[in-house]
């Protein structure tokens, strides 16, 4: 116990000194929900709250991958330390076009002050939103000041892992299809600000008609949503991109948004957490078994699953 305690506390010097082979290594532990992710966490959960999380999300295909590039090269011009998690619904390794999307990343792989993560579901949406959430906390505490979550396509676990992140930026793009139907698809609650990407494309100008008259449509807000149009290989935009995001990080504290935000957040994260040790700590084997019995047996129909589920849980409270 003596040594792997050593160990712990090994790599935890090593993420608060920043350096990228800790920082691989206890994300790794997270990713893989390894045994000693619990400690690893709650230790350096009070060197938190530093960074400034953004979430990158939007339909595939629309340039997120170049735009959080360009976003971290302008970062870096401001001399802030750099943290991305990139979230991907696949192998990290594998995927044909979503690899070479995230190849133009590296270009910034070899500067000590930006780490890059490549983060794959493994048929997991929920897991992979709290390792997200988990390897931010882990940049957070290494001293990043601005992490970035790119995710690879609008659904649940974009949702999910907008929870992570203090300022949500939703990309869009003239050919990424019906762009009110995506707003309208839960995505209007969590960006906090909207990008049209591929600008010099026709229908760009009707695509940004369309999402400010959905916005007008909306109750009235402290923050007005903007919405951006550039031209990420070109770079075009970005300046714009980065002005309105810290504009938004600056609304968040001035206005004790942020804390609030967080508050919340660590709130649901805390309901995620105990949903799941319970479910681990009913669903035993012999539990397995037993329902594996009762799903074999011919007088099942006689029990609804909701009494069987109530009767389980009753046993297990019992218990």
């Amino acid at each position: 116990m003596s040594s792997e305690k050593s160990a712990i506390n090994m790599l935890i010097e090593g993420i608060l000194a920043g350096e990228k082979g800790a920082l691989a290594r206890g994300i790794s532990i997270v990713e893989n929900n390894r045994q000693e992710k619990e400690e690893l966490v709650s230790l350096l959960y009070g060197k938190l709250g530093k960074a400034h999380r953004i979430g990158i999300t939007g339909p595939p295909g629309v340039g997120k991958s170049t735009l959080t590039l360009q976003l971290a090269k302008a970062c870096r011009a401001q001399n802030k330390s750099i943290g991305i998690v990139a979230v991907d619904p696949t192998s990290p390794f594998t995927g044909g076009a979503l690899l070479g999307d995230r190849i133009r990343m590296y270009e910034l792989f070899n500067d000590p002050e930006v780490f890059i993560r490549s983060m794959a579901t493994r048929g997991s949406i929920g897991g992979l939103a709290a390792a997200a959430a988990e390897a931010g906390d882990l940049l957070d505490a290494s001293g990043k000041s601005v992490i970035f979550f790119e995710t690879v396509g609008t659904g649940q676990s974009e949702l999910d892992v907008a929870e992570a992140c203090d300022t949500v930026l939703l990309m869009l793009a003239p050919e990424s299809g019906d762009s009110v139907q995506t707003l309208k698809a839960g995505f209007m609650e969590i960006a906090d600000l909207i990008v049209i990407n591929k600008a010099d494309r026709d229908g760009a100008d009707k695509t940004e008609i369309e999402i400010k008259t959905t916005l007008s449509l909306r109750e009235p807000q402290e923050w007005e949503i903007p919405v951006i149009k550039t031209i990420a290989t070109q770079n075009e935009g970005t300046d714009e991109v980065v002005r309105h995001i810290e504009k938004h990080y600056t609304y968040l504290k001035h206005n004790h948004t942020l804390e609030k935000r967080r508050r919340e957040k660590l709130v649901r994260r805390v309901k995620s957490i105990v949903r799941s040790l319970l479910h681990d700590a009913f669903w035993t084997e012999e539990k397995l078994s037993n329902l594996k019995k009762i799903g074999e047996s011919e007088s099942v129909s006689n029990r609804s699953p909701y009494t069987i589920a109530r009767d389980l849980v009753r046993k297990f409270l019992q218990e």
